[in-house]
């Protein structure tokens, strides 16, 4: 589990691809205090276990399903990336909660700049739009941003100047993609809401009578 707030930019060392999947190997020094091998580590946005580790970094092998949800499948040596370690018992959760497992990506449409703030439009598909909701969470690259505001098409975020100059957001623009990480709480809301599949609707939609037959 982690929190949204990016511990560090890290840059990929390098890339090895084999015919579905990758090992990243990924150059930190921050998010090296403690790491160890099996630790989970969320590498913009997506959840990574480290499977080596090092005085310079660490790598980490990406599976066939998290290249093609995620944005991962297009990095090279060089790019730069955000990093968060897994959040500790006890810690502060400064963000929200955040899995690590990516609902799929967006496209930046469009960036301005609203006195020290940047805003940020991002198209996104409808299977995603339908968990975001104005003022609630969105997990992008892996940072936590506020919603500001929904449309059919798409999305917009404020971010403040420290969150661009600490990210990797702050040197993306219109035509790049980002890992885009729903608010869980509205996905699991969605499945408790919807009747067991043995058992039909009532023929006249949802009724709090039929919730209340069925436990909710």
């Amino acid at each position: 589990m982690f929190t949204g707030l990016v511990e560090e930019v890290g840059v990929l060392r390098s890339v090895r691809r084999g015919a579905h999947s990758s090992v990243l190997s990924i150059g930190a020094r921050e998010i090296l205090d403690g790491l160890k091998i099996g630790d989970s580590v969320a590498v913009n946005g997506v959840c990574l276990t480290a499977t080596a580790v090092d005085s310079g970094g660490f790598t980490a092998d990406v599976m066939h399903e998290t290249l093609n949800r995620s944005s991962l499948s297009a990095l090279t040596a060089g790019g730069r990336v955000n990093l968060e370690r897994a959040l500790p018992a006890g810690g502060r959760l400064g963000g929200h909660i955040v899995s690590g497992h990516i609902d799929g990506t967006g496209t930046i449409t469009a960036r301005r700049r609203d006195d020290n703030a940047v805003w940020y439009t991002v198209a996104a598909s409808p299977s995603l739009l339908r968990y975001i909701v104005e003022k609630g969470s969105i997990a992008m690259d892996g940072i936590s941003l506020t919603v500001a505001g929904v449309t059919e098409r798409d999305f917009s975020v404020s971010v403040i100047p420290h969150t661009a100059a600490v990210t990797i957001l702050g040197g993306k623009g219109p035509g790049d993609v980002v890992n885009l990480e729903t608010d869980i709480i509205g996905k699991y809301v969605e499945k408790l809401l919807r009747p067991r599949e043995t058992e039909a609707a009532p023929a006249g939609g949802l009724t709090l009578e039929f919730l209340a037959q069925n436990g909710f």
